[in-house]
């Protein structure tokens, strides 16, 4: 069972337009949770292909720096970088498309993962955080269950259970509230926007 709550609150989102690495601005979104695991351990489950598919998706490539890989169903990439066991960059989808995962220890046998995913700003409006957030809440939830004891023969298809879509609609209205506390979405427009994130992550609600 998911207790949603739980999970919803164990995630800090933020999102913000800053400078990127080539002078221009950058759309970035942000997810931070503390796992009950070593570094080592974490580090190991979002780098290693066997246990990948066991809470994400099935992954295939040349897993190193330079190398390529893709996902099944899902995006490919580049890895950009890669400093064990704490930092890794890879592109998601499109070159511009960047995702960035820092590891560091917190407190007692725990470590803090923050998960970031920059665009450039202007290539989709602000409220397209929406169509982007609930899914990597979904990613860090399933890396939780696993870290867990927790594993799936199908993680995609665990994804569209009644409870684990119930999970994605509370998040997209906790990306919404995000939105509507950074003020740069209009009400109607955040409407709408977060009503297509829900037909998309849980078109039962």
């Amino acid at each position: 069972m998911i207790d949603i709550v739980h999970e919803i609150n164990a995630v800090r989102r933020e999102v913000a337009n800053r400078p990127g690495a080539d002078g221009g601005e950058v759309r970035a979104l942000s997810l931070t949770r503390t796992y009950d695991a070593e570094v080592e351990d974490v580090w190991d489950a979002l780098t290693s292909a066997e246990r990948i598919a066991r809470w994400f998706l099935p992954i295939t490539g040349e897993l190193k720096v330079g190398g390529t890989f893709q996902l099944e169903g899902n995006a490919g990439g580049e890895i950009r970088r890669c400093e064990p066991p704490t930092l890794f960059e890879v592109t998601f989808g499109d070159e511009n498309s960047l995702v960035k995962v820092e590891l560091s220890a917190g407190e007692g046998a725990t470590t803090v993962l923050v998960l970031e995913h920059t665009v450039p700003a202007g290539i989709f409006p602000d409220s397209g955080t929406l169509s982007v957030g609930p899914g990597w809440d979904q990613a860090v939830l399933g890396l939780a269950r696993h870290l867990g004891g927790e594993s799936f023969d199908d993680p995609a298809a665990e994804h569209d259970t009644p409870e684990s879509r119930a999970y994605a609609g509370a998040a997209v209205d906790a990306w919404a509230a995000v939105l509507d506390a950074e003020g740069r979405v209009g009400a109607d427009e955040l409407k709408t926007a977060a009503a297509e994130a829900m037909e998309h992550y849980n078109p039962s609600s």
